[in-house]
């Protein structure tokens, strides 16, 4: 196999709301709020839904990689309800080996309310059910020994059952590549962000916002010394500036797709991961796999949703 991804096993409910939405109930633009089951039906009580998929942000990412002909696979943790079982049915559906097999749970299937506001930027309230309780058991090692590289998300990180599931993961991979998923993660586990990319993954993708944080930079040339210093792969998107991989000492850029008519900002991360990583293991040059996922992601920005279900490749 080519990649295998482990990540949150979400349902995406997407909705559109305006700004004073966000405001009346307490939530950052552009971020992601973990909330309870309890609040999540509260929020879901006054709003129209556009559409319901299987998301996550490496499961969009992996399904991408497919979408491109390569062979992958996935694990997450979903329940045995009607939601866990369209989620392992979309995944088949793309041609994503589904290495985990579901059982009746105590929490329901992880769901993730994205909220797109009319500049298309997308906030999120995720309650994570039973997909944050991903543990050890729950990890094909078998899988993982056999997959070139292992893609990772920051939002699965998180202390005790997570994190063993996490550390397990790494410990049989081949390669390892992992994004930090969000300012909220980074904050939150900075410490332990900070020690796997400077030692433990090979491939790190993170956008402009967490990268700064991460690394308590004050401009971008840090980010850069930050990169050469480390002599991983760092993979940065920033926004209408571009994106960035460095290399070991190797600066590559990418300029941003221009005059796109952007209708949802969800998924662009993902799907730009997708492309790259289709470059890396496909043997392109860095610039080719920048250009790709820089491709992706303007697809699906210009869509409703984080997947290209229209979408086919070789």
């Amino acid at each position: 196999m080519n990649i295998l991804g482990i990540g949150n096993a979400i349902v995406d409910v997407i909705c559109k709301v305006d700004d004073e939405f966000l405001v009346k109930n307490n939530l950052a633009k552009s971020n992601m709020k973990l909330i309870d089951e309890t609040e999540f039906k509260k929020l879901l009580g006054s709003l129209k839904i556009e559409e319901t998929i299987s998301g996550g942000s490496v499961a969009n990412s992996i399904v991408g990689l497919s979408q491109l002909g390569n062979k992958v696979g996935f694990i997450g943790k979903v329940n045995d309800d009607e939601l866990g079982q369209k989620y392992e049915q979309g995944l088949k559906k793309e041609k994503v080996e589904y290495y985990y097999t579901k059982k009746k749970e105590d929490l329901p299937t992880g769901t993730c309310l994205i909220l797109i506001t009319p500049d298309s930027e997308r906030t999120m309230c995720t309650f994570l059910g039973t997909a944050g309780k991903i543990n050890k058991a729950d990890i094909n090692t078998r899988a993982i020994k056999n997959s070139e590289i292992t893609f990772l998300e920051g939002y699965l990180w998180d202390e005790g059952e997570p994190k063993q599931a996490f550390n397990e993961a790494i410990t049989y991979s081949n390669k390892i590549a992992m994004s930090l998923s969000d300012k909220f993660c980074v904050d939150r586990h900075k410490k332990n962000f900070l020690d796997l990319v400077q030692n433990k993954l090979d491939i790190t993708f993170a956008n402009e916002q967490e990268i700064l944080e991460l690394i308590d930079a004050k401009s971008f040339d840090d980010v850069i010394s930050f990169g050469k210093k480390i002599n991983k792969t760092l993979v940065i998107t920033r926004s209408d500036k571009g994106s960035v991989v460095i290399n070991k000492s190797e600066v590559v850029e990418c300029e941003s797709q221009k005059n796109l008519k952007i209708v949802d900002l969800t998924g662009a991360g993902d799907l730009f991961a997708a492309g790259f990583l289709h470059g890396y293991i496909n043997k392109m040059t860095l610039q080719d796999s920048l250009n790709k996922g820089t491709e992706m992601a303007s697809k699906v920005i210009q869509k409703i949703g984080a997947r290209l279900n229209f979408f086919k490749e070789n």
